[in-house]
């Protein structure tokens, strides 16, 4: 990425996230993450992203742990104020916060809140230019992040180098749909919105934000990933959301799947 793109989609996303009201200067915001939003102010995300933890903790990490029979060496990428890092070592692994944001309430230097609680090392980085050495991961987390990525080939491929034989990936809260001009839609609504609201579309990078399950079948062909999918339970409220939708008149809603992705040998 250029220097100057980098730096103008930073500028725009720390605006876009302290404006939203994100961070604290208080080690008790982040320590309560993802289950509590003890400011309160965006505590009906924060429940989602706890849900999809909470599955991921109990349906998709366990088996992965038990098939290495070791402490699994994760990155966690788009790590933002590192609470996955976190949740990750206090299950006895061994991660690695990456992100190219450095902020103190958003960004790599939160985490400095959890240091005396569970230490782990935190990387500034990109994606597609990660400075591990191949074959150093035994699992990657792309939590609420990879939608980022302007090109999921070369991001994938990034990751594919990183990752021993037989590990895997993770893709989680990254928004799915079935069809991929609803994800157009999505996209041209959400810069509306940003537009509407900070006065900038924050479209200087030229992020995907989301897949589709058409998408997901191109890249396991051309990357060689078997993909698995999971999928949350996020209440009835959230289930609803699809016959909302159409009883609006609106795009359908994306879906939160956890996709697994490994790659061929």
């Amino acid at each position: 990425m250029l220097a100057a793109t980098r730096q103008r989609f930073l500028d725009d996303y720390i605006k876009i996230r302290h404006a939203e009201g994100r961070g604290s200067p208080d080690s008790e915001y982040y320590l309560a993450l993802p289950y509590r939003d003890v400011t309160g102010r965006l505590q009906d995300q924060w429940t989602i992203r706890a849900k999809s933890f909470r599955y991921l903790e109990a349906r998709v990490l366990p088996g992965i742990e038990r098939e290495s029979g070791r402490s699994l060496r994760i990155a966690d990428l788009g790590a933002g104020n590192c609470w996955l890092s976190y949740r990750l070592a206090l299950r006895g692994n061994r991660p690695i916060a990456i992100d190219i944001l450095g902020d103190p309430l958003d960004g790599l230097a939160a985490g400095r809140h959890y240091q005396k609680h569970a230490g782990f090392a935190r990387v500034n980085a990109e994606f597609d230019e990660l400075p591990l050495a191949a074959g150093s991961l035994d699992v990657a987390i792309y939590n609420a992040s990879i939608h980022y990525s302007t090109d999921y080939r070369r991001t994938l491929s990034e990751i594919r180098r990183c990752l021993r034989p037989g590990g895997c990936f993770l893709i989680v809260d990254s928004p799915v749909y079935r069809r991929r001009e609803h994800g157009e839609m999505m996209v041209r609504e959400r810069h509306q919105q940003f537009q509407k609201t900070y006065g900038f579309a924050s479209d200087t990078l030229r992020s995907i934000e989301y897949f589709d399950t058409e998408m997901l079948g191109e890249l396991g062909r051309e990357l060689g990933i078997s993909w698995k999918i999971y999928r949350p339970w996020y209440g009835w409220q959230w289930a609803m959301r699809p016959w909302k939708a159409r009883w609006r008149g609106k795009r359908p809603p994306s879906n939160f799947w956890i996709l697994a992705g490994r790659f061929h040998a």
